[in-house]
């Protein structure tokens, strides 16, 4: 849907261009039929560079996790993914900047309102959690309570390299939400094959 107005006028965004170390470069995936959206922070310096949203090991493990390849996660029909900011915000001293708050502002309205066939919601980062649920409690305790809000959303700890200890920490994350999760992707996958 790259034709799509609104999505040419986000390409062309320069609204925080002057706060942009590398320039804007967008990244984003959407597409009206979507049934799963993919709400994380800001692209990574790799995903700038390749202008491929998880394009890096990041998106090697989320794809693990949702139990897809590479094709139906780019499958814009089967997966939006809509990052808090969509071009790349720079690194301080512990890692990637906050998402530019100015993007959300002007673009996670208007975008979300195309996806109206989601089903489900993945939240990657406190700046996702806090639009899309208004909680800003402890990342942790919102994972440990996924069961609250399934089928429809899903609170996960970011899919990075620099969460292996969390993840070593908290093996009850893979052990018992991860299925979860593969199971419902591969059924909405399944519903909307036959709706293609």
């Amino acid at each position: 849907m790259t034709d799509h107005p609104l999505l040419q006028e986000i390409k062309n965004c320069r609204l925080c261009a002057a706060h942009l170390p590398m320039g804007p470069r967008p990244v984003l995936q959407v597409d009206p039929a979507a049934r799963i959206l993919i709400a994380g922070q800001a692209p990574g310096r790799r995903v700038h560079e390749s202008g491929v949203p998880f394009d890096d090991p990041s998106g090697d493990r989320l794809r693990a996790w949702l139990g897809v390849d590479r094709n139906t996660f780019y499958d814009p029909r089967c997966f939006a993914i809509v990052p808090m900011g969509f071009c790349y915000p720079g690194t301080g001293k512990s890692g990637d900047l906050p998402p530019r708050p100015e993007c959300a502002e002007a673009w996670r309205a208007p975008v979300l309102a195309l996806l109206a066939n989601v089903q489900l919601t993945l939240i990657l980062g406190t700046y996702a959690l806090k639009y899309h649920t208004g909680q800003t409690g402890p990342l942790t305790a919102q994972v440990k309570n996924w069961r609250q809000s399934w089928p429809h959303r899903l609170v996960l700890p970011h899919p990075s390299p620099r969460n292996n200890r969390w993840l070593k920490q908290n093996p009850w994350f893979e052990a018992e939400v991860v299925p979860h999760l593969q199971s419902a992707v591969s059924e909405l996958r399944i519903n909307q094959a036959k709706l293609n």
